[in-house]
């Protein structure tokens, strides 16, 4: 069977579709996993796979977005969450399972003295914004071009931005990313362009009275993956040092590269940082963390303390379902999901020059992506090429009838049920889709 099943009109998939139609904008609440015509529904999934509707088994290499670590139904998390919820699933009061994840945290990144819990990456984005705005007392805030923070709006600003409207490339255009963000907004986040050392440094000495912090992905899946120069982070953090504005990292993604973090490993030294997906589990989550200076804007008990909490922050069954996740990813399981990474993108980057497709294999450690341009991204303009869309889309599909699920814009991961012949399956199936590509020239 196809694992492209899903697409005909009788499969199970395009039924309940159908049906979601009638009752969600869409058919589904996964915006951001678009699949034309209509969404798979899974039914199941376990360690590296999933099953759809129809039965269709598939490797999953995306595990929700990154979140999955440990992929699906992991034991150790099954047990943690099972015997959590017969203890209760949240309560009005704080549990010890909070103060337990918070002192792993603190003791793995090193950038984190204090942390605070939230339900989404986008709440630790937006809450780290909120923390810098108060310790500052400044309005603004920076961002580089290509980059995605969440669904916030101060955030949601050129990670998508395109010829027609970016501006310069050494002086970006402040582009609204989504329908509904007010104008002001737009104006108040000033652009930086990445890994460009002295227009990063004039424009924020240019606008430093107003700027309260630089929000940062040191892995920005939306930009490509494209690496910090050597160099690039510190000298950010000297110049924003310098000049009184706070460092916020965002690593919901990027904490995946090593224990402490992108931080540990390509440096920065931020104020704050923003955490999400394998954090929790494969439960909601986000947090902040950072400097306890900073973070004691944060202390319901001061008299500046700015308004924050949730009725499911810190809420028990996430707590410890990350408690399980990263205290199964010893210094042995970063290595091993490291060496798989490495070999996987040397692989699959063989196979593009050996199809002589368009594209490059980009990502760190356990984390990659299929960047289907012309030449090596250098910054996140060279991704914007309609031609690279297209291809993607298509390798897309290709991939998803081989087998394997990936990201429509290309991000994937690895898990650590994966192993070599999890690795030989992802590189066989990219081998038959591209195949596929060059046929269809």
């Amino acid at each position: 069977m196809s694992a492209n099943r899903f697409l005909d009109p009788s499969s199970a998939s395009a039924r309940l579709f159908a049906q979601a139609q009638r009752l969600i904008p869409g058919g589904t609440s996964k915006a951001n996993f678009n699949v034309k015509p209509h969404p798979f529904y899974v039914a199941s999934g376990r360690g590296c796979r999933i099953t759809d509707l129809d039965g269709v088994e598939r490797l999953d290499a995306i595990n929700n977005f990154t979140a999955l670590v440990h992929g699906h139904a992991f034991p150790p998390v099954v047990q943690a969450v099972t015997e959590q919820v017969a203890r209760g699933s949240a309560f009005a009061a704080s549990t010890r399972e909070e103060v337990d994840l918070a002192q792993l945290l603190v003791e793995r990144v090193p950038g984190v003295e204090r942390i605070r819990f939230a339900n989404s990456g986008t709440e630790g984005v937006m809450m780290a914004i909120k923390a810098a705005r108060a310790y500052t007392g400044r309005d603004r805030i920076a961002k580089f071009e290509g980059a995605y923070h969440g669904y916030y709006d101060d955030v949601q600003v050129s990670f998508s931005s395109g010829p027609a409207d970016w501006g310069p490339e050494h002086e970006p255009t402040s582009v609204p990313s989504s329908r509904g963000v007010p104008k002001h907004r737009v104006a108040e986040t000033l652009v930086l362009p990445w890994n460009d050392r002295d227009a990063v440094e004039r424009l924020l000495t240019r606008h430093a009275p107003e700027i309260a912090a630089v929000v940062v992905d040191p892995l920005s899946n939306r930009m490509g993956f494209i690496p910090p120069a050597p160099g690039f982070l510190d000298h950010v953090r000297r110049v924003t040092r310098a000049l009184g504005i706070l460092v916020i990292f965002d690593e919901v993604i990027s904490f995946r590269v090593a224990a402490g973090g992108a931080q540990s490993r390509y440096g920065g030294d931020p104020d704050l940082t923003a955490f999400g997906k394998i954090i929790g589990g494969g439960f909601p989550v986000g947090a902040t963390g950072g400097k306890a200076e900073v973070m004691a804007v944060f202390d319901p008990g001061s008299s500046n303390a700015i308004a924050s909490g949730g009725t499911f922050t810190a809420n028990p069954v996430s707590m410890v379902a990350g408690l399980a996740t990263l205290r199964a990813l010893d210094a042995a399981t970063y290595e091993r999901l490291e060496r798989m990474g490495a070999d996987l993108r040397a692989r699959l980057g063989e196979r593009l020059r050996e199809h002589g497709v368009d594209g490059h294999i980009t990502g760190d450690a356990s984390l990659f992506r299929f960047v289907m341009t012309s030449k090596p991204p250098r910054t996140y303009r060279d991704t914007v090429e309609p031609a690279a869309s297209e291809r993607m889309g298509r390798l897309f599909m290709h991939l998803l009838d081989a087998g394997v699920l990936v990201n429509t814009n290309g991000l994937a991961c690895l898990s650590t049920p994966m192993g070599d012949a999890e690795l030989a399956e992802i590189v066989q199936a990219f081998d038959q889709a591209l195949w596929q590509l060059r046929r269809a020239r």
